[in-house]
């Protein structure tokens, strides 16, 4: 049981985080033993990051291989424990390739924190 609710303006605040590159602050709504799963990776879940630790890793790593990374547009739903913010990420890679796509994150809620941030994009091809 929740002892607190997620609103749609944590996420909004989480969000925002990620857009200004501030790790600390995007692990600090997280659980302790959070867990998150990029997008891209080498398994069907993509890449998976456990801990506040490995995922400030792969968050800080992903903001050096896109130094301009913006998620834009957030829009968001709480159902109890679960939620969903759909977005449009917007970025250049280091050797100047332009991003702009579709995504979203499915989230598990604890304790009024994010338990767990399943990404999902469109691939542009």
């Amino acid at each position: 049981m929740m002892s607190q609710s997620v609103s749609n303006e944590f996420l909004d605040a989480f969000a925002e985080a990620w857009s200004r590159h501030d790790a600390d602050a995007i692990v600090a709504m997280m659980t302790p033993d959070c867990v998150m799963c990029l997008s891209a990776g080498p398994t069907a879940e993509g890449s998976r990051h456990e801990g506040r630790d490995a995922v400030k890793a792969a968050a800080e790593a992903l903001f050096e291989r896109f130094p301009d990374a913006r998620w834009t547009n957030p829009r968001h739903f709480v159902a109890g424990d679960r939620g969903v913010s759909e977005w449009l990420f917007v970025a250049t890679t280091r050797e100047g390739q332009r991003v702009q796509t579709n995504g979203c994150d499915v989230f598990t809620f604890r304790d009024g924190l994010i338990a767990v941030k399943d990404s999902y994009r469109k691939n542009v091809s």
